[in-house]
């Protein structure tokens, strides 16, 4: 269970596999025959290059959920690079702690805050405490989320409301009270919700999470339509598989069942996190005023890729190696 909402590739499931560690190349061998004489998708430019001019987040607090470790601190670095001011949330301090000593180096101020994004007083306090320290925020990044690997017959319901809290109530509870600010003070902000490709196709070994998501894309459209005529945007963002050394154990144990995944994406390649953050900043920035209750997915391709001959069917159970089921 993770912090970080796309800790698990978005709705890869169980077809993830082991990372090389190739800075966004794909690896020969792949599952393909041919796949390693392909080029695939280009990578990507080097760490610390922006996709929108410098300083364009000068001036402007941005509210990152999950910004403590993976995807979100990634999300973070790079509102950071173009002069925003952060706040970040995440239930463990000591994770805050140093993601906040690694973006302050990054350039603006940074203020950290422990929350529980399921109690709806507990995220009452983060904003007082945001406004009080920088001013209300502009920029909502809702990318705190919790998931785990498990066939559905096996979820207790604890563990099926831990799961929906977080990720389906938790952002609700974030972005209602964004909402509520900007309504009362007459301003403008935007909200970048992340969400997971399985929010349309369904999620086997994932249906805690997958429903959760579907109901984060359906409030990003909802609430688009409902807050666009007070100028407040809100945009939906999915990662595709994109490693990094924060994801959690079952997850990493999940991801190698199967070699090479780079070779398992039509990009030939898997994602990295800052190609996420650059993906938000344009979300968020003024070039993008006229897109909102847009969901947009970053991960090659991969989630509409099918093959011309369907694969055998193996059951969710046998993927995560567990035994029939007994009742």
């Amino acid at each position: 269970m993770t912090d970080d909402g796309a800790d698990l590739g978005a709705g890869q499931g169980p077809r993830g596999t082991r990372h090389t560690g190739a800075e966004g190349r794909a690896d020969p061998g792949g599952p393909g025959p041919s796949a390693g004489a392909l080029p695939g998708l280009p990578p990507p430019p080097p760490p610390g290059a922006s996709a929108l001019p410098p300083g364009t987040y000068d001036g402007t607090v941005v509210l990152v959920t999950g910004g403590g470790t993976g995807l979100g601190k990634a999300v973070a670095a790079e509102f950071a690079r173009l002069g925003a001011d952060l706040v970040i949330a995440s239930r463990k301090e000591d994770r805050l702690a140093a993601a906040r000593d690694e973006l302050a180096e990054l350039g603006g101020r940074v203020a950290t805050a422990v929350c529980d994004i399921r109690d709806a007083d507990r995220v009452a306090e983060v904003f007082d405490a945001a406004q009080e320290a920088y001013g209300l925020p502009d920029v909502l990044v809702n990318n705190a989320a919790a998931n785990f690997p498990v066939p559905a017959e096996d979820m207790s319901p604890g563990a099926w409301r831990s799961v929906v809290d977080i990720t389906l109530t938790g952002t609700f509870l974030m972005t209602r009270e964004f909402g509520r600010r900007h309504l009362a003070a007459g301003t403008p902000g935007s909200v970048i919700d992340v969400g997971a490709s399985y929010a349309w196709t369904g999620g086997p070994g994932f249906a805690h999470s997958a429903a959760a998501k579907a109901g984060v894309k359906s409030l990003v459209e909802t609430l688009a339509v409902e807050w666009g005529p007070y100028g407040i945007q809100v945009n939906g963002l999915v990662p595709g598989l994109m490693p990094h050394d924060d994801m959690t154990a079952d997850i990493l144990g999940n991801l190698d069942r199967a070699r090479d995944k780079d070779g398992r994406q039509p990009a030939l390649r898997v994602g990295l996190p800052r190609e996420l953050g650059w993906a938000a900043t344009f979300l968020a920035s003024p070039y993008a005023r006229f897109v909102t209750g847009h969901t947009l997915v970053v991960d090659g391709a991969n989630w509409q890729r099918r093959g011309l001959v369907s694969p055998p069917v193996v059951t969710v159970r046998e993927q995560l190696g567990r035994g029939p089921f007994t009742g």
